[in-house]
């Protein structure tokens, strides 16, 4: 070897030597944060374990171990990402973790796999001993749970569920919504950056406060306030229920292992919390209550009876002292082996409402009903309510709006804004659809048009409606289940003369009417209809008055019929929803009529046979409560007026 030789020799070893320090540094620094992260992760503390798993994750991005242990972690902040860790760790390592089979099916089964969860949780059992009890009860706890949440799914419940928006809803966890009689103020309890303090909990969250925020619109919320230090303490405090019109609030604070408190307004804020009499409150947890209107019943969930230390719900009755008596077991099939709380009433206390993980859980804890039969005295069986109220994840805290047209309720599901938010659930309400036939040559009124709409609800069982135009008017009107598509048969003496799609907006209560005009080519030979005219009506976005490409089209429809009836006049009615003053309305609406008259006159029309005229938001074609009704006000109606001959 040569002196140049050796010198590259030596050179090459220098560098292979930084390397292989460098690496094993690194390798021993990855570790290190492994065993940070596994510190947090064997502790619950799931939220702190993450960022040790992936700067781990980030020297070394194939480390079986960190992503095994940050996919877990994810279930609760991000069920997509946990799903792909969980995977992408089993494909490098199937020995990952005696029990990655089970994850693999859990992370199925909150991200909807519910087939490849059933073959997980199977091919799990197959791994465990006879004599492990624990492994096999949570095998088939969660093979029960996809097979529930995959029958329920496939069913769906027509009802649409809505998040209450970032205003309210964080990162991290919301839930215990109480709302007032007004529904206009809006108590609930968060686990935000917000809390009173940022004082942390063992489990590195932030511990339970309750906030208030009161209500601007119909979606919008101002900032949520953390109440007084009278209400939230040193531990985890959370909103139950508002009662006495308003005046009282049950409350949970943490203290001795858990217990449920009072509290009244004391001038404009609320006084100091006292705790319920020893009859409620124990030595064990108790963690949400609900009392009865007339105020004789207070109904909880306690683990003070419980040999697992489970939830379960007692009540127990108000002594002509005013204290609370002995508790008593509810009873009636609603207590199982696994958690059951927050229990709810409806006013006339005939329909409860409450919270499990038994029963027939899709998942966590899912909302049950049950009615009281006043005939036979006696309670039904819990009945889960079914998917979209219930995922595979938690879902708990119903509570009924005042006038109990829809729900508030706390749940952990896909497109949530990180933990579990608070959402509202309303039911899809029918609609009328109401509108007229036209001839598509002369845009004249048919009569005697059959139409028939066919849909289907959300599990698939077929919905239909049908009606006949009238002679004088050729209108209809039907009432169909709102927000899905419905094919519509039009015939006339048993014959089919056209079919089309329409789909129906969503209704959230049953006074809505959606317009619907038909145009069919079918000329009218009997003279029942001939000298009707009527045309479509053109629609504008927000706060605009120029011409959509779709208006476009009708105007020049318009244009065909009139060249066709030089004898025709019509009136261009311009509309507005209800933002903005009456004024400004008036404005808008003029300048909407005179965008489709000055196309008109370009198209060849003569200024005589038209006019415009400016109903601003007068007229409304339907109620301005929802963004789909606004869009029907902000419209231009053309009308006929006069005939020149006659």
């Amino acid at each position: 070897m040569n002196h140049l030789d050796k010198r590259l020799f030596r050179t090459s070893l220098f560098f292979l030597t930084l390397f292989i320090m460098a690496s094993t540094a690194m390798a021993q620094s990855t570790r290190k944060l492994i065993r940070s992260g596994d510190k947090m992760f064997n502790q619950a503390n799931f939220r702190a374990a993450l960022p040790f798993y992936e700067r781990a994750l980030e020297r070394d991005p194939n480390n079986a171990k960190a992503l095994y242990r940050a996919g877990i972690s994810y279930i609760a902040f991000d069920k997509e990402k946990a799903s792909e860790y969980v995977y992408k760790a089993y494909k490098m390592k199937p020995k990952v973790g005696d029990d990655v089979l089970y994850w693999l099916g859990r992370v199925d089964l909150v991200n909807y796999e519910f087939d490849n969860a059933i073959k997980n949780a199977q091919a799990y059992q197959a791994t465990l001993g006879k004599r492990d009890d624990e492994g096999r009860e949570q095998a088939a706890l969660l093979l029960q749970h996809a097979r529930n949440a995959k029958k329920e799914v496939a069913n769906p419940k027509d009802i649409f569920v809505k998040n209450l928006g970032p205003t309210v809803n964080t990162p991290y966890s919301e839930h215990s919504p109480v709302i007032s009689s007004d529904d206009n103020y809006l108590l609930f309890t968060s686990r935000s950056a917000a809390v009173t303090g940022g004082k942390e909990a063992e489990d590195g969250e932030y511990f339970e406060d309750i906030f208030e925020t009161r209500r601007l619109g119909q979606d919008q919320w101002e900032t949520p306030k953390s109440l007084s230090g009278r209400l939230n303490g040193t531990g985890h405090d959370a909103s139950i229920q508002l009662f006495d019109n308003d005046s009282k609030l049950l409350m949970y604070r943490q203290d001795e292992g858990g217990d449920i408190f009072m509290t009244s307004r004391d001038g404009g804020d609320w006084g100091q919390p006292q705790k319920l009499n020893k009859n409620v409150n124990s030595k064990g947890f108790e963690s949400d209550a609900f009392i009865s209107r007339d105020g004789t019943t207070l109904y909880y969930s306690t683990s003070q009876f419980s040999q697992n230390g489970d939830l379960d719900i007692y009540y127990s009755k108000r002594q002509p002292n005013g204290e609370w008596g002995a508790p008593k077991n509810f009873g009636n099939g609603v207590n199982t082996p696994y958690d059951e709380d927050s229990p709810y009433f409806t006013p006339d206390g005939l329909t409860m409402y409450f919270s499990s993980r038994g029963h027939s859980t899709m998942g966590g804890y899912d909302i049950f009903t049950m009615s009281f039969d006043t005939v036979a005295r006696r309670w039904s069986r819990p009945v889960n309510m079914g998917y979209p109220v219930n995922t595979p994840d938690d879902d708990t805290y119903y509570r009924l709006s005042p006038d109990g047209s829809y729900a508030y309720l706390s749940s952990y599901r896909m497109g949530g804004y990180g933990e579990k938010d608070i959402y509202t659930i309303n039911y899809i309400r029918n609609a009328n659809v109401r509108g007229h036939v036209y001839s598509l040559r002369d845009s004249t009124i048919i009569p005697g048009v059959e139409l028939v709409f066919s849909g289907k609800a959300a599990n698939n069982t077929p919905v239909e409606a049908r009606d006949v135009t009238k002679p004088d008017s050729g209108t209809y009107q039907v009432s169909v289940l709102s927000a899905r598509p419905y094919q519509v048969t039009l015939s006339r003496d048993g014959k089919t003369i056209a079919t089309e799609q329409y789909e129906v907006p969503m209704s959230l209560n049953d006074t809505t009417t959606f317009e619907k005009d038909f145009y069919i080519a079918f000329e009218d030979t009997t003279g029942i209809g001939t000298g009707a005219y009527a045309f479509k009506r053109i629609f504008y976005d927000t706060d605009k008055y120029n011409l959509r490409p779709e208006s476009i089209s009708e105007l020049d429809n318009i244009v065909r019929v009139m060249k066709a009836n030089p004898t025709l006049r019509i009136s261009i009615d311009g509309h507005t929803d209800s933002r903005a003053s009456d004024d400004y309305n008036v404005t808008l609406g003029e300048n909407r009529a005179m965008a489709a008259y000055n196309y008109l006159l370009q198209q060849g029309i003569p200024s005589n046979r038209l006019i415009t005229v400016s109903y601003g938001e007068r007229r409304p074609a339907a109620p301005n409560t929802s963004p789909e009704n606004m869009q029907l006000n902000r419209r231009t109606e053309f009308n006929v007026i006069k005939n020149l001959e006659q």
